[in-house]
């Protein structure tokens, strides 16, 4: 890696209320509430050396006392960042003041099929390129004919039906993970994609994200099928 044996802290936010989903971070995912399998994930990772929740539950907070010791740090979430329409940048921003580290990865409970061996990649990605990209984020790749709400075509042309598999690719944020400095994040006036950022191209099935009660089920189906059984 570019800068040699550097060690990444995981930033992982949870709040209490879960608007689609009720209590989502602690609803049972294969056997074990949620949270636990995408801690499991960042303890499995070689890159990684602290993990830092943030949240404003004692549930939660429980849970990760119960199961794990020292290796996860609690930050609990001053009232002024809680509710629905806080920004994910403002509660980032207030953890890193608290953390001596300079490299952070930031991800979600809501991304249980994110695998240990591809968070170590994009580390490693990261600190190889970081001479000439500040930042790096998770991507899935899109090749189907896109509109906007006007029906106008975003990626091809009305009649000219070029294979989706030969479209130029457009990349959709999938808010898998998030890696970044201190100084980058200041840079973008508090935005953890950096002023010049990098992509790191996950797979549709790796990049399942849970939001709406059939995310939930559709991953877990998946992990069952083909993750549990592995080892990160």
């Amino acid at each position: 890696m570019g800068e040699k044996n550097q060690k990444i802290i995981a930033l992982l936010p949870m709040k209490s209320h879960s608007e689609r989903i009720p209590n989502k971070n602690v609803r049972l995912f294969s056997g074990k509430p949620l949270l636990r399998i995408v801690i499991d994930t960042l303890l499995g990772a070689n890159y990684i050396e602290n993990i830092v929740v943030n949240t404003d539950s004692a549930e939660i907070s429980n849970i990760i006392s119960k199961y794990y010791n020292q290796d996860i740090i609690i930050h609990e979430r001053p009232e002024v960042l809680c509710g629905d329409m806080v920004s994910m940048n403002d509660i980032i921003n207030y953890d890193i003041a608290q953390l001596a580290g300079e490299h952070f990865l930031q991800t979600h409970s809501t991304n249980p099929l994110l695998r240990s061996k591809t968070i170590d990649s994009a580390i490693r990605k990261y600190f190889d390129n970081i001479d000439t990209f500040d930042s790096i984020f998770s991507v899935t790749r899109l090749q189907t004919r896109l509109f906007d709400k006007n029906v106008k075509p975003l990626n091809h042309k009305f009649g000219d039906l070029i294979r989706t598999q030969d479209l130029e690719p457009i990349y959709e944020e999938n808010s898998n993970f998030y890696i970044f400095s201190k100084n980058s994040f200041k840079s973008a006036l508090n935005n953890r994609i950096g002023l010049n950022a990098q992509m790191h191209e996950l797979n549709k099935m790796e990049a399942q994200d849970i939001d709406e009660e059939e995310d939930f089920v559709l991953a877990e189906s998946i992990y069952n099928r083909k993750y549990s059984k592995l080892e990160s």
